[in-house]
């Protein structure tokens, strides 16, 4: 007869409470003896205390409490008057003896994984003194296993790689189940393994959990993920055994065993000829089933007649061949270009170099189209040049371009002024001929760097330039002259012969004064010139000693002649002061009035003067600052009243400018002609030059028309307030449609008014009516 699991583990329940009944019958008929146990009062007894080790079944299931084992003391002859007390890990709460028999029961479902065993203490007292008749005692309640736990899998789900292509038997991952039931106690904490699903692919040993490999060359690029899943059973496997499971995700890993391949034979791409330099022709790419490093590969130009003018790149990222240009194209030249390219792997495995070659080749053919090109000049540069003198129209150069294209096209040429702002040059548009349109001069402009446009007739849009260095050649046409005013000093106690002064530099075109014998030409009786090295002159003296009193300055002309063809010549004058010098030479005064001074006035007299005048030029402007000061007026002015100024505070803008005087004259009288002012922080749209006069229009009208003029005034008024400032204005009209009323024009004998219309008002101005509206007569009747 075959048994469930339930009633499995309910039969070993009874087994093990058999046991544990005859464990207890045996503990009481035992005795245990031990050391004398004194009281007072009384003779010596035996310690008599009677148990074995006690086990209780765990998880049991029941209503009633578990009965667990018995206490009993040979002093107890079973007259109650020995109460049994029990204390320990679990007393009164999961366990409970009956103070009476000793008996010792499990009031709750106890689980050996949780807590495998309970430590207590056991104590017989005497009811009536309750006091101990048995020393204390300590013993141990075992929780007694079942198979309650499933194997589980603490490490799972698992994940793990193995390389495509691996043999039989290749370790992939190992696997570990956990029981929680006791592994010392039967067969409930026993594992073994199996493979639920992943087979024939995979396996796994029953005892270690051990996943292997279980079919030779299984390929990544046919499947590349295994999903398994792994049994472990308790029992040793045998039924009733309690089991877990768990996933294992195994990847097939890549291994280079696959060559790349093109998938084509041969490529076409077509190319315009003025495609620049380092520009990308093409994209070609091998496939390779492999992934990663094992997908890498290496391109190379191994045959055709494009090896010099194309090369071919990789592309890490998508490991395509990058094809560019390394030479310009010309279709003219060359209209085809033949490459055969080829693909290989960066790293093979030799394990597999049987599955044939790593590499694979093919053909590119790139077609070369024709664009219409600017024309191309002959040389990058043209230098060319001409004299100075030479006259306007002359040829200096011809340019030469031609078009690439094979239509060769005429070629016009042109100057591009931007280069000859001057208009120094033209060219002739169908020769390229350059001639001179100006003068030119050298000293102005040693070189001219023009640029010549060549475009195509049939299509101007095409433009080639070119370059021509144009240099001036020198003639003699300026006279030799000082480069500055020189001026030079000579001592009143020189010798003759001797270097006075500082060498003074003639230009730089004397030095051919030496070659044609010449030299520095200046005469004098007390100086002379010499000619030296390196284009320089220096002034020699000619006698013993100067004196200012006697002449203070000399003036030395210099007659300067080159050696140009024909040579120029011109005379300069040289400026020579006589000095007073110490006796090494050097200049102390050159002021020849100091010898006309009075004499014994000394240096500190005049000082001492010149301290006097500048304190009574102090003097005097103190009394005339004073005296400015008492003829100002003590009332300030009417522009400078300050009463009529608004200062406002509460407001965000103006700064300064809010404290200017307000006139507020000008709110009560409509026709006050104000001067128009622009406002400093905003640009006015328009300026109002005169005022408009008010007819007699109804009074709404006027304010209307009043505070519109004032508005305007503020927009273009710097000294205007904010505009989120509230104005007010004093305004009452210009008075009533019956203008003036007053009599004091009535009575003159000119006076034309005609009062007839005061009868019309109604009975308040019938008396006025009587009095103006008769007539002229009767005003005097």
């Amino acid at each position: 007869m075959r048994l469930g699991k339930v009633e499995f583990c309910h039969l070993l329940q009874l087994i093990a409470l058999f046991l544990c009944f005859s464990g207890m019958s045996q503990a009481e008929l035992s005795r245990s003896r031990s050391k004398p146990y004194f009281q007072s009062g009384r003779s010596r007894t035996k310690r008599s205390w009677v148990w074995n080790q006690f086990f209780v079944l765990e998880e049991y299931m029941g209503s009633d409490p578990l009965y667990v084992g018995k206490l009993h003391s040979d002093v107890d002859k079973g007259d109650g008057s020995i109460k049994y007390i029990l204390s320990g890990e679990g007393a009164s709460s999961i366990f409970i003896i009956d103070e009476n028999t000793g008996d010792i029961h499990a009031t709750k479902r106890l689980d050996r994984e949780e807590q495998a065993y309970y430590t207590l203490r056991a104590q017989a007292l005497d009811r009536l003194t309750n006091k101990p008749v048995e020393p204390e005692s300590e013993f141990v309640i075992k929780i007694q296993d079942i198979n309650d736990n499933e194997p589980k899998f603490l490490d799972g789900p698992y994940t793990a790689g193995v390389p495509e292509m691996s043999p039989v038997g290749t370790s992939v991952v190992q696997v570990t189940a956990t029981d929680a039931d006791d592994p010392t106690y039967g067969n409930s904490a026993r594992v073994v393994y199996s493979i639920l699903q992943g087979q024939p692919y995979f396996s796994v040993e029953p005892k270690t959990g051990v996943i292997k490999t279980a079919l030779p060359n299984m390929d990544r690029e046919a499947k590349d993920q295994y999903l398994l899943v792994i049994q472990a059973k308790d029992m040793v496997g045998q039924n009733g055994g309690l089991s877990g499971t768990t996933s294992v995700t195994v990847t097939l890993t890549d291994v280079n065993d696959n060559p790349p391949r093109f998938p084509r034979r041969s490529y076409q791409y077509n190319v315009p000829e003025s495609l620049p330099v380092a520009s990308v022709v093409a994209r070609i790419k091998a496939v390779d089933a492999d992934i990663g490093a094992n997908a890498e590969m290496e391109y190379k130009i191994v045959d055709g007649d494009g090896l010099g003018v194309f090369k071919i790149s990789v592309d890490k990222d998508t490991q395509e061949g990058i094809i560019t240009i390394q030479k310009d194209l010309d279709f003219e030249a060359k209209t085809s270009y033949t490459l055969r390219i080829e693909a290989a792997n960066k790293d093979t495995d030799p394990r597999f170099l049987s599955l044939g070659p790593f590499s694979d080749t093919t053909t590119v053919k790139i077609i070369v189209e024709d664009v219409d090109e600017p024309p191309v000049f002959s040389a990058p540069l043209y230098p060319m040049e001409v004299s100075e003198a030479t006259q306007v129209g002359n040829i200096i150069g011809t340019v030469a371009a031609h078009d690439p294209d094979s239509s060769n096209s005429p070629v016009r040429y042109s100057i591009d002024r931007n280069t000859d702002l001057e208009r120094y040059f033209n060219i002739d548009a169908n020769s390229g001929v350059i001639t001179t349109a100006k003068s030119l001069d050298r000293e102005t402009n040693a070189v001219h760097n023009i640029t010549v446009l060549a475009m195509e007739s049939q299509n101007p849009s095409q433009v080639g330039r070119g370059y021509v260095a144009i240099t001036i050649l020198d003639i003699n046409d300026n006279a030799p002259e000082f480069a500055m005013d020189y001026e030079t000093t000579v001592c009143e106690n020189v010798q003759p012969g001797q270097v006075r002064g500082f060498t003074t530099p003639c230009p730089s075109y004397v030095a051919a004064l030496k070659r044609t014998g010449s030299s520095c030409l200046g005469n004098s009786a007390s100086l002379k010139i010499k000619y030296n090295q390196h284009n320089t002159a220096s002034i020699l003296t000619r006698r013993n000693g100067f004196r200012r009193q006697e002449q203070s300055v000399y003036y030395l002309p210099i007659f300067i002649v080159d050696s140009g063809s024909p040579s120029l010549s011109s005379t300069n004058t040289l400026t020579i002061r006589v000095c007073d010098c110490d006796a090494e030479g050097v200049a102390q005064t050159c002021n020849a009035e100091a010898y006309v001074l009075p004499a014994g006035l000394s240096t500190g007299a005049l000082i001492a003067i010149l301290a006097c005048v500048l304190t009574l030029l102090v003097l005097i402007l103190l009394i005339v600052t004073m005296r400015r000061r008492k003829k100002e007026p003590l009332i300030f002015d009417e522009e400078r009243d300050i009463r009529e100024n608004i200062v406002r505070y509460d407001d965000e803008g103006g700064g300064e400018e809010d404290t200017e005087a307000f006139d507020m004259a000008a709110l009560r009288n409509l026709n006050v002609i104000r001067d128009n002012k622009t406002r400093r922080d905003v640009t006015p749209e328009m300026q109002f030059l005169s005022r408009p006069t008010f007819k007699s229009i109804p009074d709404n009208v006027i304010f209307r028309e009043f505070i519109w003029e004032r508005l305007k005034e503020a927009d273009v008024d710097p000294g205007a307030p904010p505009y989120d400032s509230l104005q007010t204005y004093a305004f009452e009209g210009n008075g009533s449609v019956a203008e003036s009323l007053s009599s004091l024009d009535s009575i003159s004998s000119n006076s034309d008014q005609n009062y007839d219309y005061l009868s019309d008002w109604g009975p308040r101005f019938k008396r006025l009516a009587d009095m103006y509206g008769t007539g002229q007569e009767s005003l005097y009747s």
